[in-house]
């Protein structure tokens, strides 16, 4: 579980990155969960939008993105999702 001065060292991180993928109107899949399993261990910070014509609540493909991938949901903003999780092999971030 992060802290709040974890989660805001970790929003500063994440504030010059592009999403990496997209939630459209199928939601999520195990396909796009299996990827950003692979993609957060490289990276440990990740950006996921949702586009405008996906007809779920964010905020539960969020919680559920995060839950599935292993990773801690840093933060909702707009209809992007920032998701941390510490690599084994590539680690580069460093938390206060």
């Amino acid at each position: 579980m992060l802290t709040g001065k974890q989660k805001r060292y970790l929003r500063s991180q994440a504030h010059h990155l592009d999403p990496i993928f997209q939630v459209g109107k199928g939601g999520t899949n195990d396909q796009l969960i299996r990827h950003i399993v692979e993609a957060i261990e490289k990276r440990e910070l990740m950006k996921v939008s949702i586009l405008n014509n996906c007809l779920e609540d964010k905020h539960e493909i969020a919680e559920e993105l995060a839950e599935k991938s292993g990773s801690e949901l840093v933060q909702v903003i707009g209809s992007t999702i920032i998701l941390y999780k510490e690599s084994k092999d590539h680690k580069q971030i460093e938390l206060p």
